[in-house]
Parts: structure tokens; C-alpha cells; sequence
């Protein structure tokens, strides 16, 4: 196999993982150019100056994935944190 010459097998997780951060890398910079409040690419909107848009602000930092963390409890594995915190002891 040709391509076996040039890329090992121990190379793919590496390329994994880069994969990865490229694209956690360029979601965060395409949401921040399209709907980031502060972020003005037109001449026309960046000629406004300081906005005090406290609403569409709050709009961009409380997205849906922040609304449902904050309904959780802050951990990881609950069911597995219950049972060594609270063991139940045999009588």
C-alpha cells in the first residue's frame, strides 16, 4: 500500500487530535465574527463606536450549552461521586 509508506498508524491519533482542535478553533472564530456583539466587520457599524447593547451581550454569552450546564451539577460522573461519597454501609 503506498499511503502505509508515508503516514504510520501512530500518526493518526496525532492527526486526530489536530483535527480536533482546528475545528474547536475555527467554530470559535466563525461565532465570534458572525455573532459576537463587540465584533463589527462593516465600516458603516464600526463607525457607531461603544454600543451599550447589555441585551444582545447577554444573548451571546448565555448560549444554549451554558443554559443547560447551569441546570446540571458540577460533575462529571455523579452516579460514580454518590458512591464513594456516600457509601452505604452493611449492617
Amino acid at each position: 500500500m503506498a499511503g502505509s509508506k508515508w503516514i504510520r498508524p501512530e500518526v493518526y491519533p496525532l492527526l486526530g487530535a489536530l483535527g480536533a482542535a482546528v475545528g474547536m478553533c475555527s467554530f470559535q472564530l466563525v461565532r465570534n465574527i458572525c455573532i459576537n456583539p463587540e465584533v463589527r466587520l462593516l465600516k458603516e457599524k464600526r463607525s457607531a463606536g461603544v454600543l451599550d447593547n447589555f441585551e444582545e451581550g447577554k444573548r451571546y454569552a448565555e448560549h444554549g450549552l451554558r443554559k443547560f450546564v447551569h441546570q446540571r451539577a458540577p460533575q462529571i460522573m455523579p452516579s460514580i461521586n454518590n458512591f464513594f461519597s456516600n457509601p452505604d454501609l452493611p449492617n
